[in-house]
């Protein structure tokens, strides 16, 4: 006994919450975990987006110009890398922590120390990638896909970094996708049941189960290729007996939900902000469950639709034709149910409903981007030109980083206790919204007209288009930047927030600044 009441006493010589950067390293609060997302992703947001504008830069004429075509090949690869994995998924996951848990009423995530782990190996994986930039051989350049061969027996060496810091990042999303789903059906309040859940918490329970399900697959490919280099296998060498092409099955099949998995919980987002704005309910939230659903379950069967061209059999190449065009069923319902709800709302357009409004508009343009690349006859003439970056530009930009910036201004408020500007929030907006489509939209008709994707140099005819599309996306970088003055400057000297800074029709009021964050798991949280 007096054993117990010893190591009680030693677990109070810190004399309450830790301080200083011990808060942080040590922290298994879940609104300092999500915090700490937040501000990765945003710094790799800015990384890769620095990486896109080299791109761009040496896009901007014909010829080449700025960089080498080796260094412009290695800027595509962390470019695209970067901003799934270092970009997109922790926002959503920095989301998820803060949110999840005060959304159900759940005292913390379940999983606390996980929650930690999950974190802090991210910095160190994509340290790890970025370091292949200052090694002699270079960066990794075959591409966000890493197609073998060209991953594999034509690869610099530095790939076997990029292997590993992509097992390191698998194994984060796997542990954080472990503890939504721990935390989501095990410590909701008694009185919620499943089909009374926010919907953002929706989105983020049906792809926790996408993570788990596909990350061990990315795992997968990335250990063939380890054993093809290092291990003498040919999964991929046909010298050996391998295909090339079981990568791209393999690749693909993690692939596609992957995408879903960066939409599916911007779709939870804005589910949130347009009834809020809209001063209703929501139209539809069983059927806007079921459809989220559907999509989660029909991502794992068009993977093959990124691959008409490998020459497959005409069934092949129909059934995932007609699959893949069935996934604008469900998201067709979504956004009938968007616009239901908007539909003779009370409606506002403070900075939130903005970025919702322009995600609802903008992602449809990419939806149907995607039904026409979904046309296996026509896709031989789309594959591999600007047209495909357009699509998933289209569907990633105002879709997930859209979303993502919808919820920052939504939640920010009750995050930090105080009100952003919403004049500049405004302006942050309307830049972002040019600034996007000068980029993306003009990639369209260049796509159209046949210029390919990932090449440094171009011919005359696409160089009017191209130039559009740079000074559009210099536009809309730079304009990041204001973003983030906007977030401090609410952080660091905003107006204290009112108990209903949004007119929320669900009678939450969300914008109550949190308590501050104390606990740290080694001695029980206070839970009333």
């Amino acid at each position: 006994m007096s054993a117990v009441l010893e190591s009680h006493d030693h677990s109070h010589d810190h004399h309450g919450p830790a301080k200083g950067w011990r808060r942080w390293v040590y922290t298994t609060n879940h609104k300092d975990i999500g915090t700490l997302y937040l501000w990765f992703s945003f710094i790799m947001f800015l990384t890769g987006g620095c990486m896109a504008l080299v791109i761009r830069a040496e896009l901007f004429e014909p010829g080449l110009q700025i960089v080498e075509p080796e260094f412009f090949n290695q800027m595509t690869t962390m470019h695209g890398l970067i901003m799934v994995f270092g970009a997109v998924m922790p926002a959503f996951v920095g989301l998820a922590n803060w949110l999840i848990p005060m959304m159900i009423g759940a005292p913390d995530m379940a999983l606390p120390r996980m929650n930690n782990l999950s974190f802090w190996i991210l910095p160190f994986a994509f340290a790890l990638l970025l370091s292949t930039l200052f090694m002699e051989e270079g960066a990794p350049n075959f591409g966000w896909t890493f197609y073998a061969p060209l991953s594999t027996t034509y690869a610099p060496s530095t790939v076997t970094y990029f292997i590993f810091g992509v097992h390191i990042m698998g194994a984060s999303s796997i542990m954080g996708a472990i503890n939504i789903i721990a935390t989501i059906l095990n410590l909701r309040t008694p009185q919620m049941t499943l089909m009374k859940m926010p919907l953002f918490v929706w989105t983020w329970l049906i792809t926790a189960y996408l993570l788990i399900a596909v990350m061990p697959v990315l795992a997968g490919v990335v250990t063939m290729m380890l054993m093809d280099i290092h291990f003498g296998t040919s999964f991929f060498s046909a010298a050996g007996g391998g295909d090339p092409v079981l990568f791209q099955h393999v690749f693909w099949f993690f692939g596609h939900p992957e995408v879903y998995i960066m939409i599916l919980p911007a779709f939870g987002i804005v589910s949130q902000i347009i009834p809020t704005f809209s001063r209703k309910k929501l139209f539809g939230y069983t059927s806007m469950v079921y459809a989220t659903s559907s999509i989660a379950f029909l991502s794992f069967i068009v993977w093959a639709h990124h691959m008409f061209t490998v020459g497959m059999p005409l069934a092949g190449e129909l059934f995932f034709m007609y699959a893949t065009m069935l996934i604008a069923v469900p998201t067709g319902v979504k956004v009938f149910n968007w616009v239901a709800t908007m539909f003779k709302g009370a409606l506002t357009f403070e900075t939130p409903m903005l970025y919702a409004v322009a995600f609802v508009v903008l992602f449809t343009i990419g939806g149907f981007s995607g039904l026409m690349l979904a046309i296996a006859p026509v896709d031989f003439q789309y594959h591999d030109t600007y047209f495909v970056v357009a699509h998933f530009h289209y569907v990633l930009v105002p879709g997930a980083i859209f979303g993502i910036f919808a919820g920052v201004y939504y939640w920010l408020p009750k995050w930090c206790g105080n009100m952003y500007d919403e004049k500049l929030g405004k302006l942050h907006f309307w830049l972002s919204f040019v600034g996007m489509n000068m980029t993306f939209f003009p990639m369209h008709f260049v796509g159209l007209a046949g210029m390919p994707r990932r090449i440094p140099d171009y011919a005359l005819q696409f160089a009017d288009f191209n130039q559009i599309a740079s000074v559009g996306a210099f536009i809309f970088g730079t304009t990041q930047l204001l973003f983030l003055f906007i977030v401090i400057k609410t952080i660091v000297s905003g107006k204290k927030a009112t108990a209903e800074v949004w007119d929320n029709p669900e009678g939450l009021e969300w914008t109550i600044p949190s308590p501050a964050p104390y606990h740290t798991f080694s001695t029980p949280p206070d839970v009333k």
